[in-house]
Parts: structure tokens; sequence; C-alpha cells
């Protein structure tokens, strides 16, 4: 309930902040809060002086909630500097991350059984005794490792593949660097393991602790040479860590277009290499995505067909099904890229050096044809 109410009032404030000058108007207008209040909830003008009719109009329409205006009578002008509009966006998306995990707990039961096996793990490491039986003249059997202190790294990998791990500080202090050089970045525990899935419906598991430690610009070795995964065969197409999948739903495009749902905790396994999915003959993965707030996802074929639809239209399966067709192809077509998007959260994407709004594509329906990308 407090997170729903916590998105409530962000989602009010960023839509103010895109229409700061008509708010700003409005409060210079009032005579006092009430006044400024009904016109952001009920959009009633009256006394409220304008500098010109269309502002006028403009403010009859906002209909903010209680809480959103009160929200933005009470904003400071220091919000509207661009970092802490930035740090508004970010909040937003965890906001909304965070309510769509609690509710996939409360829906599902293999969520919540995750989520109890975690908090019993952890309860376990941080409270376990040592062993209070003593062994007697037994000295040089006992061999007690040295223990590593648990710590945030940051996986980094780049496009050829090479890839370690530096602490969460220079990584902040590096964001935008990391970020633009680097083809998977990954917070993780130094004492966890990662995940990655391959365009074959591999999964490969290899831990941190077996990744090269250090500064920023060390090179790094090849993934090649610290899990079981062979660069010559297939492509990594997805990380992450292990910790973060048990707690969230995995979905699965392919270039034949199936797709499916499957649970993160499916993927918590000791091998080194494991099949992630099932594939037909013939047909590879195109993307696996992590699912935090996704409303609905995109479909883009070779020929430029697009086909919107809505997220929960996609069905939960086991890793080893194969999934449900999303998309008709025509013949000599496939699923060149997949992507999610949210209610809230504008997103452009570049396909075929075209420059796409996904937001603004009409929604279809699940195993549709689509629409034709126009030239």
């Amino acid at each position: 309930m407090k997170e729903r109410e916590k998105k409530e009032i962000q989602e009010g404030l960023i839509r103010a902040c895109n229409v700061i000058d008509l708010i700003i108007e409005i409060l210079r207008g009032s005579k006092d809060r009430v006044m400024a209040k009904r016109c952001l909830v009920d959009g009633i003008t009256d006394g409220i002086k304008f500098k010109s009719v269309e502002s006028r109009i403009m403010a009859e329409m906002l209909h903010f909630t209680e809480r959103q205006a009160d929200a933005i009578l009470e904003l400071r002008l220091y919000r509207l500097i661009g970092l802490e509009i930035d740090a508004l966006n970010r909040d937003y998306e965890e906001t909304t991350a965070n309510i769509f995990r609690y509710e996939d707990i409360l829906e599902r039961k293999d969520s919540m059984a995750q989520v109890l096996i975690n908090d019993l793990e952890a309860m376990k490491k941080a409270y376990a005794r040592p062993r209070r039986t003593v062994i007697e003249n037994g000295e040089e059997a006992v061999y007690e490792e040295k223990k590593v202190g648990e710590m945030d790294v940051v996986f980094l990998m780049d496009r050829f593949g090479y890839c370690r791990t530096i602490d969460a500080a220079t990584y902040e202090r590096n964001k935008e660097a990391a970020d633009a050089e680097n083809k998977y970045v990954v917070v993780c525990k130094n004492t966890g393991k990662l995940c990655a899935f391959t365009n074959k419906g591999t999964l490969i598991t290899f831990k941190c602790m077996d990744l090269p430690f250090g500064r920023f610009r060390d090179k790094g070795v090849p993934i090649d040479n610290v899990s079981v995964y062979d660069s010559q065969k297939e492509d990594i197409i997805f990380v992450a860590s292990q910790s973060e999948l048990n707690v969230y739903r995995l979905a699965f495009v392919t270039r034949q277009a199936m797709i499916k749902y499957v649970s993160g905790g499916e993927f918590d396994v000791s091998k080194r290499s494991v099949a992630a999915t099932k594939l037909a003959d013939d047909d590879e993965v195109v993307c696996v995505s992590v699912l935090y707030d996704q409303s609905y996802l995109v479909l883009c074929s070779h020929k430029g067909y697009l086909l919107k639809i809505a997220s929960d239209e996609i069905p939960m399966k086991k890793k080893a099904a194969i999934g449900v067709r999303g998309m008709k192809l025509s013949s000599g077509d496939y699923v060149e890229a997949a992507y999610f998007g949210g209610t809230f959260k504008e997103q452009t994407v570049e396909f075929h050096d075209r420059q796409i709004d996904l937001g603004s594509l009409k929604m279809g329906k699940r195993d549709g044809k689509g629409s034709l990308l126009k030239k």
C-alpha cells in the first residue's frame, strides 16, 4: 500500500515537472493554497489570474489526485534541477519494480517460496554458529578456509567478451564510461554467482570470485577462461546475478517468435551449464529479459513487421517448455529483436535505421502478424 501511494506521488511530480511553467503560473495567480489545490485537482480556475486563455484551458485539464496536489504544493525549487529530476525518475522506476515484485510474490506460490528460501539462507549466513564439538588430536585433519568479506561489486564485460569486477564505488565514479564501453554491467556480491544466457538456449553459471578484481581500466580476461562457455559455438545475449533471478521472472523470445515467462528460481542450479529453455529445430533465443514493471512486448521481424502485445498475454511455463507463438511470420521472415516497455516510461529504440517510440504503437493480439514499418 505504501509503495502504491509513493508511486502515485512520484507520477504526479514527474507529470508536474513536464508542465512546470503552467504550475508556476497557477501558483502565482492564486490567492491562497486552497485555490491553487482546487485548480490542480478539479480544474477549477475561478479567481486565478492567467497570462493567456491557453494557460487557463490547460489548467482546467490537469486533474491531479489529492496526494499529488499536496506533493506539488510542497515541492521545493531545487527539485527542478536536472539531476534531481533524473533521481526522481530513477526512484519511480525502483518503486514500480518493487510493486511488480511484491504483486508477483503474492500471486505466485513459487515466487513466495523462493523469497522464504532466500531469507532463510540469509539468516543462516548471519547467525550460524561455529562447531562446538572439540576434536582432540585432530589439528592436522581440520582445515579452515580463509573467510572472504562479502561486498558489492560490479561485473563488467565488453563486446569482445573480456570481463572483470570492480568495487561499487569505482563504478559510481566511472558510471557513464562503464555503461558506454561495456556490453553487460551487473551489480552483484563478490561471493555470489552470475548467470549468462546464450542464443543456443544454454545457461552458463560462474562465480564472481573466479573473475579478476581490480581497477576500472584493467582489461580483464576472456569469459571462456573462467566458465564453460565457448564463444566459437554460441553468443551470450543476457547476463544477470543469481540473487536477482531468484526473486523475478524471466521472459524468453526466440527467432521463430516463441515466447514464454519462466520463474527465475528455476535457474538456481549447481551445474556450470544447463539447458535454459527448449528450442525447436533451427531456432535460437533472441531475447532474455528480467521482468520488473513491463506491461507490453514489441516483436520486430526481419521484414519490418512490428507487433505490440500486452505482457499478461504471455503464459508462465517451465524452463523445459518451448513456449507459445507470439507472432505469425511469413516465409523467410524471423524475429530480429524484442523490446519490453512499461506503461509510464517513454522508450524509443532504433530498428532498421528508424527511431521507434514503443509507447505510441497500437496494441495488438498475440499470434497476430503486426503492422509493417513505414519507409
